[in-house]
Order: C-alpha cells, then sequence, then structure tokens
C-alpha cells in the first residue's frame, strides 16, 4: 500500500499496516463502537499480531473492562480457540487458576471486509517484555520474590499445558503478561492513568478523495501502560497460542523468534513438546537479567557460537554439523577455554548475590541442555524450586 497517499503522521508506520484492511484481512474499528448487540464498546487499542487486532472494550453486561481480540477475515476458525477450548474442558477451576489467559466469550463480526471470529478475554495488563524492557533501561532488577514467583507460575502454567498433551510452541515475553485484577473494574479515567489516554489521528487522504470502508477513520497508538507499578502485586498468564500444537501431531517448521531458536531446529528435522522446556529456560533467564541470553546477529553459527558452553558443550552427535557451519561462516568463532564452570555459572556468580534465587541457577541448567531427552521435566523443575506460597508471595526452600 502506498501510505503517501495519506496525510503524514507517525502513526501510519508505528501501528499495524494499513494494507491488511482489505478483504480477508483486519476488521477496521475506531473508539466507541460496538460489538456483540452493543455488549462491547471500544475505548482504546491495546495491541495488533499478524492475523489479528486487540481493543480495550467494557463488557456492558458484566460491567467489567475486557481485551476483545478480532482475528483478521481470512484466519480460519481459529486454532487458538480449539486449544483454549480443549484446555478449558481439563482445567477444573477456569484457565486463569493455571496462569493462562481466560477466556470469556466467542462470537463472529461480519464487517466490509469478510465475516472475523472474535475471542473476548479478561483484562491483561503489560506483557512482561515492556515490563523488562523498563527494568533494563533503567538499570534495574525484578524484585527476587517476583522472579520466583512469575517462574513458578511459568512452570505450573506449561506443566498443566503439557499434562493437557499439547505444547505452546511460542513461550516468549511477549505472550506472557501480567493479570490486571485491580483494574477490570475501575473507572475509565483510573484506567487511562495506567494505560495512557488514547492517541489518535485522522486517516485522510491527501487527494481528498473518500476512504474506502475497508480502512478505519482513525489511526490509533496501541496502549503503552505508561504507570504501570503492579508487577510485584499481579500473576502472570500465557497467552497466544497461534504455534500450539498437540503432542505427536508436530508441524513441519515453528515460527520462532530468531534470538529465542530453539537448538534442535538449527540441529535436526524434527522437534517436539520440549522445546517449550528451552523456551522456559529463556524466560526465566530473562527473569533474573532483564535480558535474553542470546542474541541473533543475523548468522545460525553466531547464535550457537553463544549457545556452546552457556551450560554445556555441543553433543558429540551435532559437533560435524556445527564445524562444517563454522567452515562456512564469515565469522572467526573460536570457542573459549573450558574454564571448569559455564557460562551461566559465572553470570550467577558475578550478578546473582541474593541465594534465594540459587534454585534457579539449576533450573535453568537443566531445561537449557542441547538435547531434549537431557532437559528437565516441568515437574522436576518445579521440584527444585521447592514450596513457593502464590497466593501470599511466600518463599520458602
Amino acid at each position: 500500500m502506498d501510505l503517501s497517499l495519506y496525510y503524514q503522521s507517525n502513526l501510519l508506520y508505528t501501528q499495524e499496516s494499513l494494507s491488511k484492511y482489505q478483504p480477508g484481512g483486519y476488521h477496521p474499528v475506531n473508539l466507541g463502537d460496538t460489538f456483540e448487540n452493543d455488549r462491547y464498546k471500544i475505548y482504546h487499542k491495546l495491541g495488533w499480531g499478524g492475523f489479528s487486532t486487540v481493543w480495550l472494550a467494557k463488557d456492558r453486561d458484566r460491567n467489567q473492562w475486557v481485551s476483545l481480540k478480532i482475528m483478521t477475515a481470512n484466519s480460519s476458525i481459529s486454532r487458538e480457540l480449539q486449544i483454549l477450548k480443549t484446555l478449558e474442558k481439563q482445567s477444573q477451576r477456569g484457565l486463569s487458576s493455571n496462569y493462562i489467559v481466560q477466556l470469556l466469550d466467542t462470537f463472529t463480526h461480519k464487517g466490509p471486509n469478510g465475516a472475523h471470529q472474535c475471542l473476548v478475554f479478561e483484562l491483561l495488563g503489560p506483557s512482561v517484555d515492556k515490563v523488562l524492557a523498563d527494568y533494563h533501561e533503567a538499570h534495574d532488577k525484578l524484585d527476587p520474590e517476583t522472579v520466583l514467583r512469575i517462574s513458578t507460575q511459568l512452570l505450573k502454567a506449561i506443566k498443566f499445558i503439557h499434562s493437557a498433551n499439547m505444547c505452546h510452541g511460542d513461550i516468549s515475553g511477549r505472550n506472557i503478561a501480567f493479570s490486571c485484577t485491580h483494574l477490570s473494574n475501575q473507572t475509565e479515567e483510573q484506567l487511562f492513568d495506567v494505560l495512557g489516554f488514547p492517541e489518535t489521528e485522522p486517516l485522510k487522504r491527501v487527494d481528498g478523495m473518500p476512504l474506502g470502508n475497508e480502512l478505519p477513520a482513525q489511526l490509533i497508538k496501541a496502549a503503552e501502560w505508561t504507570e504501570w507499578i503492579d508487577e510485584d502485586d499481579e500473576d502472570i498468564r500465557i497467552l497466544d497460542f497461534g504455534e500450539s500444537f498437540y503432542q505427536g501431531q508436530e508441524p513441519q517448521k515453528l515460527a520462532q523468534p530468531a534470538s529465542l531458536r530453539v537448538p534442535e531446529t538449527i540441529f535436526t528435522d524434527s522437534f517436539d513438546y520440549r522445546v517449550d522446556l528451552w523456551r522456559i529456560g529463556c524466560m526465566i533467564y530473562s527473569f533474573l537479567f532483564t535480558t535474553w541470553p542470546f542474541w541473533y546477529l543475523g548468522e545460525d553459527e553466531v547464535l550457537i557460537y553463544q549457545m556452546i558452553g552457556f551450560v554445556e558443550r555441543l553433543p558429540a552427535k551435532w559437533q560435524s554439523k556445527w564445524e562444517s557451519m563454522m567452515m562456512s561462516s564469515s565469522h572467526n568463532l573460536e570457542l573459549e577455554e573450558d574454564y571448569g564452570t559455564s557460562k551461566l555459572e559465572r553470570k550467577f556468580a558475578d550478578s546473582v548475590p541474593d541465594p534465594t534465587l540459587k534454585p534457579l541457577l539449576h533450573v535453568i541448567q537443566g531445561l537449557m541442555r542441547f538435547l531434549p531427552s537431557d532437559r528437565l521435566t516441568t515437574e522436576e523443575a518445579l521440584d527444585l524450586l521447592g514450596n513457593v506460597e502464590i497466593s501470599g508471595h511466600i518463599k520458602q526452600i
């Protein structure tokens, strides 16, 4: 789409792609729109992805704030909905009791771009990515109790998903958010004080021609949660099951953020539910250090180079492939000497003085083993963490 046809604004380039507003794509949403016979009224934008936009709405029937996810029209009956329904059947006290986002309602909405599946969820706070980025920028760290609590909750959530014979497939900071229980019944002004008030720009063509009805009338900046301070008091929720699969029905490929790629997807043609275990290890590391364990700099071999010695040496069965990768690399990759301690152990020794966090070293070491068969299960990792009183935020080791 030629954006020069429209009056220029920052929002034109920083929000969801306008080219997705076409038949089969996004549904055009404006503040004040209502859905499902006026039950849900739109007040703000919460975010977007490749296959959906997500909105803050007020549920008239429940008199509470909710999150409304509107899928693109060409999304088939969403795998996410099927997965959530299966998990709901497995869960005895609701999904949120297993630290998974609570699905409240579903309906279909017909618009100019087609029929859209709509999923209504409990309102969640900012993503873990957003909160960790704020801490990182401030050269600060999460409170140790919070680190232990959310690590335990993440392990419990994935234990539940695995017990239902599923794999989440995309554990990352953008797919984990904090719950928002204290704000879900607040006034609009109280909520906006935390979220930030909506920023909008009218969408207008430079030539004065009217917009097609496939486009929204305004560009809306996603909420930034500028005044959020509740990570110590709220639980986490796992969301976005778009990459999830049933154990034994693994897809051929897995979409992965580059720096979170799982080693078996680089060295072999197969993977299974244990990709979640590696990714939990990456997440717990990020809870501790507010940064990722590895950075992707454009080449697989540089990523693997960072992984070798992080916990252990490369398995012998992958050695020949690694050697051929190094031969073709444009980088001079010389492995450091074996100091008898791993990179992870040295990082802990330098940067984690609090002894209550020590069990997390053993958890990360066990989860981030190269071979999936060597990784700790979620149950084994929880055993290492001992007994955590989630509701009271009391840690006993």
